[in-house]
């Protein structure tokens, strides 16, 4: 059971247990880096009704930065994407043109998967 409220210090996170003033979850959440460090690039259709997207994964990005390199993916290739779980998702086929950027960008991407 968690504790929700303390006379003590009023609500606190479920979390850290902290008073929420003192809470610093959210802080350490967002300078978090999400990858591994070992950059690979895959095509996956599987429960996407058929429509293939390109995923990136294992960058060692905090959330903001990995948010901003998806919005410059999603520019390079000219299509729509989102990022998720730590994971760059980009609509359509563009396996070349996703590998070519991040290994201009200082990256070295590997083809993952079949």
């Amino acid at each position: 059971m968690a504790l929700v409220y303390s006379t003590e210090g009023g609500r606190t996170c479920p979390k850290c247990r902290q008073a929420q003033a003192d809470c610093r979850c959210a802080a350490q959440a967002a300078s978090a880096v999400l990858g591994d460090g070992k950059v690979r690039v895959r095509r996956e259709t599987a429960g996407r009704k058929g429509k293939g997207v390109t995923v990136v994964l294992g960058l060692p990005l905090t959330l903001a930065e990995l948010t901003e390199t998806g919005k410059k993916l999603k520019a390079a290739c000219g299509t729509g994407g989102t990022v998720k779980d730590g994971t760059i998702e980009i609509q359509g086929d563009h396996l070349e043109k996703v590998m070519a950027w991040l290994t201009q960008a200082g990256y070295a991407p590997k083809k993952a998967g079949g």
